[in-house]
């Protein structure tokens, strides 16, 4: 805190510290020889050395060797030219050592011609086989790696090693039974399976101090399918690999007791008091599996109450307590209470803070807050020392980050403050709070921040409904909002009474344009928002952990939980309910190694399976198509893929033509393959999954996404590279199965050919979803789309739709100023804000545009726009069916067109004006009627060209052309 004290700065290690220099030059991408200048500098020991290398050719180096192969002979000699000397000087017992990929490539570095290594695959082999990480062999009593070269290379060097056999574990239960720890989860060695209890054991060991004993928990396998199903790679059985561990905390007592000795009587041969200490024990499992030996720590707990485990008081002051390193590594902790938090009081301008020090009287001392020293007084009594902690209320606002306290009595090593019996407490002053909370190891923790909502209550509904309930002080309107990692917000209204507050939601029918979707996959965080737009973070009521209900609850097919992450930070948590064969990578190749065969092999049905964005969206070409069938009364099976719960495709009573139902299909599922193997026709609008092949008598529908302005498949660079990229190969068995492509024009048809490599049949129909764009009841329809966004009649509505920058794909911000455009151009003008799905959700300020990036049909919005601002979109060709002005905002066209490449010279052959700043697009938008009227001709010129076929038609030829009545 601000106390004017710096806080000590720890003495650094040398080997991270260059490992950190030379990660940061691979990261960077930096030229060879740079990185190859940091790695041979001088300045470390030779102990130094070996660790330092062992560290690059497994880590950094060894990744710039797998780019390096994969990018042809040229870059493959430059990068075997440049390190070959180096890997010749690195200790053989280091190269020994590596992970076996990284052992066997680097021997071949060494020891092979730098020319034969650059023309020939060795390397490319072992890089594609190291990926596969259940490649494994036995050999008597020994386990080898199942790589490339075996015939070539000395057997030695595909022995495993201790760095190939690190245990992958899982810890999902601690808990206290008895008084005793019990630890629950699952480990294994990747590769290696287990079927069974035989040649299968497992021990947690506890290590403290070198020299201490170590504890061996008494540890037995259990039965745990889950692993297996949640296991990354295919074709293992780790069906017995969970273990449940107990530990009796007498071991832990006389083995502290011990050190304890030892330490007090070095302390009192320096002349010291003798200090009660903590003694820390690491988490290790020693894992013995069908010959195989190795150890590795105890990492991984399960999200929510896994997290947080509590400790338990063994006698008075003295404390066992399972916790969690930074990198998620278990450790058991023997922890005295040396000092205990009694009391908080504020008085004006200072928050005072009580603590005890049990057993020790001391006059004089300091405490300390995160870094900073602080004066306190120190006032011994009966049966310790109080001592009271004076801080500024003015400083603790003015910071931004909590601090931990700790109590540093004259002579004695610092304490750190437990929370222990005393309360937390939060002071609330104006709209901040100072808070004193204990952290997951109950140690207190002293911060100053926005006043935040806290969560008491977590309760579900027999409806499904989800009710928050809390206390947050404060006045005004806020709302509850949660965040998914795609940047996608939804946001509910708080109840606000007095200092309480309360929520309620849907999970399973979040509202969305006028009508309700599910929660997609993921966690999503929760906040706050308060009225003015700043966000707020919510947290758990420490008190109510314990009796959080953090239990799935299934919901139409999917599983949603509220759990708290990081010991207190609340977060929903959604998932589809699949079952157990279609879980994890072992379920994909069971489904797609013998299900998905087998089906294909079985008669066709008469069906047709529609799927639009891999399932994500209805919308586009696809939806179209299944519309006109419908409308025709085609009452044949019509399956939509649905992927986590997106939509839910109408039938024709909902559309109004009759009474057709789709069949609905969840992606990745078991109906999904089978629909995919047995349905005559396929209708899709990109890529399919890569499990599917074609049958001869099926028939594929590929009716893309939009005519390509930007540059795409065999177009890009990195597709003509030798050897072909495997995005190369995708495609290509992709296009093999297509029977059809349809294309918005003339123009397009070439292009469409050469970027897919594509010899079929082209159908020059237009694009079915731009019917609605010509329809004799666009009129009626737009209407219905203006009162679903929610916008009034006579409003000038605005479309910004720009694509996503595959070099800054995570940027969320505008380029366009919505408040200046609201300034200049008033309220009768309403920005509509599309982003795009592979691009940051943007981020639109309140009150001044509308999110649509999540409104269902792009068709919808190019109905009521009256101008679109794109730029290197194929938005432009759909829009221009309708004859409304387009801007071209190209604030980075000389960048976007050198590194992505345009088909479309957009200076002489675009629809609208090419515009550099907001301001100009504003001043545009404010002259829209001259701006279009100046450019008239050179629109029309670019509807005949890039849309001809646009006319209301496109979907009724497409329909007569592929489905016979």
């Amino acid at each position: 805190m601000a106390t004017g004290v710096s806080p000590a700065r720890a003495s650094g290690d040398a080997v991270a510290e260059r490992l950190r220099i030379v990660q940061d030059l691979c990261d960077r991408g930096e030229p060879l020889p740079a990185i190859m200048e940091a790695l041979t500098a001088g300045g470390l020991t030779p102990a130094q050395r070996r660790r330092f290398d062992a560290e690059v050719l497994a880590g950094p180096l060894g990744s710039r060797m797998d780019i390096a192969v994969k990018r042809g002979a040229a870059r493959r000699r430059e990068f075997l030219t440049l390190v070959r000397p180096y890997v010749i000087g690195v200790d053989p017992k280091v190269k020994l050592d590596l992970p076996v990929a990284r052992r066997l490539a680097f021997h071949l570095v060494e020891h092979r011609d730098v020319d034969e290594l650059a023309e020939g695959d060795a390397l490319q082999q072992l890089v594609a086989a190291a990926a596969e990480p259940s490649r494994r062999v036995r050999k008597k009593m020994r386990w080898y790696a199942d790589l490339p070269l075996r015939e070539e290379l000395p057997e030695s060097l595909y022995r495993l090693r201790a760095a190939d056999l690190i245990p992958v574990t899982q810890v999902e239960e601690i808990t206290w039974e008895n008084g005793r720890l019990r630890v629950g989860g699952h480990a294994y060695l990747a590769g290696l399976s287990v079927r069974s209890r035989r040649f299968n054991r497992a021990t947690v060991v506890l290590r403290g101090p070198r020299w201490l004993p170590p504890v061996r928990m008494r540890t037995r396998r259990v039965h745990h399918p889950e692993a297996t199903y949640g296991a990354r790679e295919a074709g293992c059985n780790y069906d017995w690999s969970g273990f449940t561990a107990e530990l009796n905390p007498s071991a832990l007592r006389w083995r502290a007791a011990l050190r304890a000795v030892v330490r007090g009587g070095k302390r009192l041969l320096r002349r010291r008091a003798t200090v009660r200490d903590t003694t820390t024990w690491r988490a290790e499992i020693v894992i013995w599996s069908r010959g195989a030996r190795a150890v590795g720590m105890l990492r991984g707990p399960s999200s929510g109450r896994t997290e947080r485990p509590r400790g338990t008081e063994l006698r008075k002051g003295w404390w066992v307590r399972p916790v969690w390193t930074s990198d998620r590594a278990l450790q058991v902790v023997l922890q005295p209470t040396r000092a205990e938090l009694t009391g908080v009081r504020l008085e004006g301008e200072r928050l005072e803070l009580t603590v005890f020090l049990p057993d020790r009287r001391f006059a004089k001392g300091h405490a300390r807050l995160d870094g900073h020293r602080i004066a306190a007084d120190f006032t011994p009594g009966p049966g310790g020392t109080e001592v009271v902690v004076p801080l500024a209320v003015s400083s603790l606002l003015q910071e931004r980050d909590g601090g931990r306290l700790w109590i540093e009595p004259k002579g004695d090593p610092a304490a750190p403050v437990m929370l222990g019996s005393a309360a937390e407490s939060r002071s609330i002053i104006g709209e901040r709070e100072i808070t004193v909370l204990g952290d997951r190891r109950d140690r207190v923790m002293v911060s100053a921040h926005r006043v935040r909502p806290v969560v008491s209550r977590a309760v579900w509904g027999e409806d499904g409904t989800l009710l928050l309930e809390g206390s947050y002080p404060g006045s005004g309107r806020a709302e509850l909002t949660l965040r998914h990692r795609t940047g996608l917000i939804y946001a509910t209204p708080m109840e606000r009474d007095g200092e309480d507050f309360s929520v309620r939601l849907a999970p399973a029918a979040m509202p969305r344009f006028g009508e309700t979707v599910p929660l997609g996959g993921g966690n999503w965080s929760i906040a706050a928002r308060e009225e003015s737009g700043e966000i707020v973070p919510i947290r758990m009521d420490h008190a109510a952990l314990d009796d959080l209900d953090e239990g799935p609850k299934i919901i139409d097919g999917r599983e949603y939980r509220v759990i708290s992450t990081r010991f207190d930070v609340p977060v929903l948590a959604v998932a589809e309910d699949r079952p157990d064969d279609e879980k994890g990578p072992g379920g994909l190749y069971a489904l797609q190694r013998s299900f998905y065969p087998a089906e294909r092999s079985r008669g066709l049905n008469d069906a047709t399976v529609y799927v639009a964005y891999d399932g994500r969206q209805y919308e586009g070409n696809v939806r179209a198509v299944y519309e006109e069938r419908v409308r025709r009364g085609d009452d044949r099976e019509h399956i939509w893929i649905v992927k986590d719960g997106a939509f839910t495709p109408p039938g024709s009573a909902e559309l109004g033509f009759g009474d057709v139902r789709p069949t609905v299909v969840r992606a990745g599922s078991r109906e999904h393959y089978a629909a995919l193997a047995r349905s005559r026709y396929v209708v899709t609008n990109a890529f399919l999954p890569p499990w599917f092949r074609a049958r001869e008598d099926q028939v594929v529908v590929q009716t893309w996404h939009g005519s390509p302005l930007k540059r795409m498949g065999n177009d890009l660079p990195h597709m003509s590279r030798d050897p072909k990229p495997p995005a190369w190969h995708r495609q290509a068995v992709e296009v093999r199965g297509w029977d059809l492509l349809v294309s918005q024009s003339p123009w397009a048809t070439p292009i469409l050919r050469k970027a897919f490599g594509y010899q079929g049949e082209v159908l020059e129909s237009g694009y079915p979803r731009n019917d609605v764009l010509a329809s004799p009841d666009r009129e009626e329809l737009a209407a219905r789309v203006r009162a679903r966004l929610g916008i009034a009649e006579g409003v000038r509505l605005v479309l910004y739709a720009p694509t996503y920058r595959d070099y800054d794909r995570k940027n969320a911000s505008l380029k366009l100023n919505l408040a200046e455009a609201r300034r200049v151009l008033g309220s009768d003008h309403e920005f509509l804000i599309r982003g795009h799905s592979m691009q940051a959700a943007p981020n639109v300020p309140r009150g001044l545009g509308h999110d649509v990036t999540t409104y269902p049909d792009m068709a919808d919005l190019l109905l009521v726009a009256d101008v679109l601002i794109t730029d290197y979109s194929s938005v432009m060709f759909d829009f221009a069916a309708t004859g409304r002005p387009i801007l071209l905002f190209t604030y980075d066209l000389q960048r976007y067109s050198s590194k992505r490449g345009l088909y479309l010279d957009l200076e002489a052959e675009g629809p609208g004006p090419l515009l550099s700043t907001g301001a100009d697009v504003i001043e545009a938008i404010r002259t829209i009627d001259q701006v279009a009227a100046a450019g008239a001709d050179r629109y029309e010129n670019f509807r005949r060209t890039y849309a001809p076929r646009d006319d209301g038609k496109a979907t009724a030829r497409l329909v007569d052309h592929v489905f016979p009545s």
